[in-house]
Parts: structure tokens; C-alpha cells; sequence
């Protein structure tokens, strides 16, 4: 085996160790040295890819960020197969496998912000936006899209409120392990949750257009 070939198996090994012990444990709960025994390692090898225990955690956090540009993430499948804003529940079932399927990373953003004070997922959010912009700009029915909204409501804000929304619902759920929060079957929740985005919460005024 070539020694690139090593380093970049070495480099995954201690990668996916550290994303278990840090979402388990807390950054400063975990050493390099449980994460060089997970991965089957001296610390030495550990030092030799990584320089220091954050740069780890910060390259866990990059490989985040390129799951959630990915088409293979099963939120943007929904995004792609035109959940937004035909069919939210989809969108939600989406959100809810993605939570699922990447629950240890999703704990890495918690981790982040109680022992970091979010310094490392700061750009992600403060990027959001723009990424959206990209998406709703890449796709052929953004007209459609923009017709099925309200006069004078944003298609990046209107799908950036949806995401953040069902995605912290299910972070709620799976990653802190509160079932029911709302009181009631997430499904049941879910299609309340969808029905309140596409039409409000609030009785229309009496007299008013709608």
C-alpha cells in the first residue's frame, strides 16, 4: 500500500472515531489519546495527520459542511425533487432522514456553540443565504416557485424559514432524544407544521382579501 494511501485511510479511521467520541463526550471530554485507541493508532500517527486536537474537530465540521452541499443528503433530495413548496411533508421526511442519517454531526454544532461559542459553525450560517440564493437560482422552476408565494415574500427567506424550522424539530427528536415534544405523534406534527407554512397561523381579518 502506498504510504498516501495509508495516511488518507489513517486520516478516515481517526476521523470517524472523533466524530463519535466528540459527539458523545464534548470536546473537551475527549484526548487525543482516546481518539488515537479508537482508530487503532499511536498518538504519534495522531499528531503526524493532525496538529492538534481542533484542527481534528474543525475537519469534522468541513466534512459536515460537504454532506450538507450534497446532493446525496436527503434533505436536498427533497429540495431537488420539488418539495418546496409543493409538497412540505416531504420536505420534513427529508429533514427528518437527514438528522437521522447524520445525527452525530448535527451534535457537533451543539458542541460547537456551548464549548466554542459557535466560532467554528459561524461562517456555515453566515454563508446560509447565499447557498440558497444559488439553489433557488439553479433551478428551472424558480418562477413557479416565486408564484405559489404571497405577494411580497422572499422564495430564499420563505425556504430558509421551512429548513431551519423542520430541522431543528428533528434535532429536538433525535438528537436530544425528546420524543413527542409537541405533545403529540411527530407525524401528526408534521403535517400541523406544514399546514402552518403554507397558511398562516392567524384567523384572516373580517373583511380582509384572503
Amino acid at each position: 500500500m502506498l504510504q498516501q494511501d495509508r495516511s488518507d485511510r489513517s486520516r478516515k479511521q481517526i476521523l470517524d472515531k472523533a466524530l463519535r467520541l466528540f459527539s458523545k463526550q464534548g470536546y473537551r471530554g475527549t484526548n487525543i489519546r482516546e481518539i488515537a485507541q479508537a482508530a487503532g493508532l499511536s498518538t504519534g500517527n495522531v499528531y503526524h495527520l493532525f496538529p492538534d486536537k481542533e484542527s481534528i474537530f474543525r475537519a469534522l465540521l468541513e466534512r459536515y459542511f460537504a454532506i450538507l452541499a450534497s446532493p446525496d443528503n436527503p434533505f436536498n433530495q427533497a429540495l431537488a425533487a420539488g418539495a418546496f413548496p409543493n409538497d412540505l411533508e416531504a420536505l420534513g421526511r427529508g429533514s427528518r432522514e437527514s438528522v437521522r442519517k447524520y445525527k452525530p454531526y448535527v451534535a457537533l454544532i451543539y458542541v460547537d456553540v456551548v464549548e466554542f461559542e459557535g466560532r467554528h459553525i459561524r461562517r456555515y450560517y453566515e454563508e446560509m443565504a447565499d447557498r440558497f440564493e444559488r439553489f433557488m437560482g439553479a433551478q428551472p422552476r424558480e418562477n413557479a416557485i416565486q408564484e405559489k408565494l404571497r405577494p411580497g415574500v422572499s422564495p430564499v427567506s420563505a425556504i430558509m424559514l421551512a429548513s431551519r424550522f423542520l430541522l431543528h424539530y428533528y434535532a429536538v427528536e433525535i438528537v436530544f432524544g425528546v420524543k413527542n415534544h409537541f405533545g403529540k405523534n411527530s407525524d401528526d406534527v408534521l403535517k400541523e407544521i406544514a399546514d402552518m407554512l403554507r397558511h398562516g397561523m392567524l384567523r384572516a381579518e373580517p373583511g380582509s382579501a384572503d
